[in-house]
């Protein structure tokens, strides 16, 4: 029997039946994992490396705000145009070709010798990296049946905790081997471009068209497709601005970008709030992150799970992720309150962990946009979800940065990351996550 035969051909349909469906989609949401695991390994690695890149550039507390921020100006830009892409040609080759592009831009930051260059380039691999979101958003409309994409969702947005655990960990260690943060952001960077050529070899855009899914794989989510869209208003190509018509919309982009206001600000300031508060040294602080990220990827796994379970067991729509969304506002909030008023630095970095655990159950944010515009328009629908996010991504280190400069404190900045996490909250808990909107 040819395992590989599609659900298309006649010749194989009653073959269908006697077939284990194949896991072709599974492996493309793994490869995409790594992609954006790499991306904040790349987008975080500065962050990193700033206690020495402070010191070697004489940078402020308020230019290092704006070095922190410049990245987000250009990838806040390129969110929508980006899903257009996703939308209109080819997700496998703007997530992949993204890849490379970013992996060069991190490879060149290396070269950086002020402040203005390492702008430009930080501009460079912001414009980059935009596209893969959007990209992934569009993957796991296309790709997954309505039920898995809770699990879809926080496998692609995963990477991003996973990326800056492993990167709080590689970064340092690269910087003590190499002597030097140079080498370090050159080596992640050719890694990145191997990632990338990986991605458009393996991923296709569509289950039809992809040689190792079987025909059983192909019947399960076309099935699911059709199922979804019966009695479903028809998605068409409505103009994206029609979607800001609708509550649910602004509540999805509004609550992003609160979820961002805080995994941004953790990501950006996290690193210097533990060298200046608490005197860790470039290998304390690649520790804390890795624990403190990687219970970040727990919980995006935790929580995508906890929905497709709930889900599968006859769980409506809203009270599911209303709960768990719900819940994870509030132990956010209570969370960054904690690291506000305790000092003690395990303490902190045991709170801040507990904070990623639970911030990051947000990750199933990224199975909205199908729900809410349908699969044909999910890739731009994304794209303005994740531009309000970095909306977030451009303000948040900007703000801190001129809170720690004229406060001399980082107490200030933390309480921004609560009132962000209350905006997070508050929109999960307004979005209706059950009907599609009719434009």
């Amino acid at each position: 029997m040819d395992v590989t035969a599609k659900a298309g051909d006649n010749s194989r349909a009653p073959d269908i039946g006697m077939l284990k469906p194949s896991r072709t989609r599974w492996k493309i949401f793994l490869i995409l994992l790594g992609i954006v695991a790499l991306n904040y390994i790349d987008r975080g690695s500065l962050s990193v490396a700033l206690p020495l890149i402070s010191k070697e550039m004489h940078i402020s507390p308020e230019t290092t705000g704006f070095i922190l921020s410049s990245f987000f100006w250009t990838y806040a830009i390129m969110q929508i145009p980006g899903g257009w892409l996703a939308d209109r040609f080819k997700p496998r080759w703007i997530a992949g070709g993204s890849c490379v592009g970013w992996g060069i831009a991190q490879s060149l930051i290396a070269l950086a010798s002020n402040v203005p260059g390492l702008v430009a380039l930080r501009l460079l691999l912001g414009a980059a990296e935009a596209p893969v979101y959007p990209a992934g958003g569009k993957l796991n409309a296309v790709w997954l049946p309505a039920g898995e994409r809770g699990r879809g969702a926080v496998m692609l947005d995963g990477g991003a905790p996973l990326g800056a655990a492993i990167g709080g960990v590689v970064v340092s260690g690269l910087i003590l081997w190499f002597g030097s943060w140079r080498g370090a952001f050159l080596a992640v960077g050719l890694l990145t471009i191997a990632a990338g050529l990986l991605a458009v070899r393996y991923i296709r855009n569509t289950p039809a068209e992809h040689p190792a899914v079987n025909a059983a794989e192909l019947d399960y989510i076309e099935r699911s497709h059709r199922e979804e869209d019966a009695g479903a208003p028809p998605a068409g190509r409505p103009g994206l601005l029609q979607y800001f018509r609708f509550r649910s919309f602004w509540a999805m982009c509004l609550g992003w970008m609160g979820f961002n206001g805080v995994f941004y600000g953790l990501l950006t300031w996290g690193p210097l709030y533990l060298s200046a508060t608490k005197g860790f040294a470039i290998a304390a602080i690649g520790w804390s992150t890795f624990a403190i990220f990687g219970a970040g990827f727990v919980g995006e796994l935790t929580g995508g799970a906890l929905a497709d379970w709930w889900r599968a067991r006859g769980g409506d729509p809203n009270l599911v992720m209303r709960s768990l969304l719900g819940v994870a506002g509030v132990a956010v909030v209570a969370g960054l309150f904690g690291v506000v008023v305790v000092p003690n630095a395990v303490a902190t970095v045991a709170l801040l962990a507990g904070v990623l655990f639970f911030l990051r159950w947000a990750g199933l944010y990224w199975s909205v946009p199908a729900i809410l515009v349908g699969r044909d328009n999910a890739g731009v629908a994304g794209g303005a979800m994740n531009l309000f996010g970095n909306i977030a991504g451009i303000v948040t280190p900007i703000v801190v940065g001129f809170i720690v400069g004229h406060t001399g404190s980082y107490t200030g900045g933390l309480l921004f990351f609560v009132g962000s996490g209350v905006l997070f909250t508050a929109c999960s808990l307004t979005l209706n996550y059950r009907h599609r909107l009719a434009v």
